[in-house]
């Protein structure tokens, strides 16, 4: 469930009744409260100025939807009110940059703090040192290329993708920084290194920590307790079955507790390969 007051897209649609819900629970058992205040670019700002202070590359581990293009959103406002250098950003992710001409071609779903950047000539998706790296030679080319860059590459939980190559020639140097811009799962790689591991695994060989690892609260695409219990309200007859998925198990549960605690309604938290016989 998408958080309202996002760049680029508009909030969540309302809907004002369902036979049936399944609703996420991401954050099911947390709010965001302590990221309602936190200013997303200027965290930005001092993470890549530190990065190219220091002459590393700023390395992104980021999803394809949405994610991505948000991130290109806040940084070409940095570039556009010079707040960093301009150096090069690498969008290195084929699924990324095709989601990204899907976003091009629908401007109709944009909200107005977006149509007016399209209209003064301000995209996000075509900035001048803005670079799509389509191919696996154009990715490679990359690693030699003197001076900091900005890499945005999948996986977003470092779990697979071009992300890994990037960390390998990375993860070692002390002046390069992994920014996380999104959750990370139990067991993955990314909530390995955020979690402080000295060392990872990748791509078959071991490799000590070195790099700086940063994570930027405030970006989440999913809705907080709150937000998922205040887009519930607006079901104005209650589902015969409120369905909770997507979530660790302690936020699942605590979600669905609190769904039936607010409204009475009956509310399941299935277990994978459960069979669900809809009336």
């Amino acid at each position: 469930m998408g958080e309202p007051d996002r760049p680029i897209i508009n909030d969540p649609a309302i809907f004002n009744e369902a036979d049936y819900v399944i609703i996420e629970s991401t954050y099911g058992d947390r709010t965001h409260a302590e990221h309602q205040s936190i200013d997303i670019q200027a965290q930005l700002r001092h993470c890549i100025n530190e990065a190219i202070e220091a002459g590393g590359n700023i390395v992104v581990p980021s999803f394809a939807l949405e994610r991505s293009q948000e991130l290109l959103y806040h940084l070409n406002e940095l570039f556009l009110r010079r707040e960093i250098p301009p150096i090069t950003v690498f969008l290195d992710s084929p699924m990324a940059m095709r989601i990204t001409e899907v976003f091009k071609r629908h401007a109709e779903l944009f909200d107005r703090e977006m149509i007016q950047r399209l209209r003064q000539g301000n995209s996000p998706f075509s900035f001048d040192n803005l670079k799509m790296t389509q191919t696996t030679e154009e990715s490679k080319a990359i690693n030699f290329i003197k001076g900091s860059v900005i890499i945005i590459a999948g996986s977003g939980m470092v779990t697979g993708g071009r992300i890994k190559h990037h960390l390998v020639n990375n993860i070692t140097r002390l002046e390069s920084t992994i920014l996380f811009v999104g959750y990370q799962a139990e067991g993955t790689p990314g909530r390995r290194l955020l979690g402080g591991a000295r060392q990872l695994r990748l791509l078959g060989h071991t490799y000590p920590v070195r790099a700086r690892v940063v994570r930027l609260d405030g970006f989440s695409a999913h809705s907080d307790r709150e937000g998922l219990l205040a887009w519930l309200s607006d079901i104005h007859t209650p589902p015969r079955c409120v369905f909770v998925t997507h979530g660790e198990q302690k936020a699942a549960a605590s979600m669905a507790r609190l769904i039936k605690e607010q409204t009475g309604w009956p509310t399941k938290v299935p277990n994978y390969q459960d069979t669900v016989m809809l009336s």
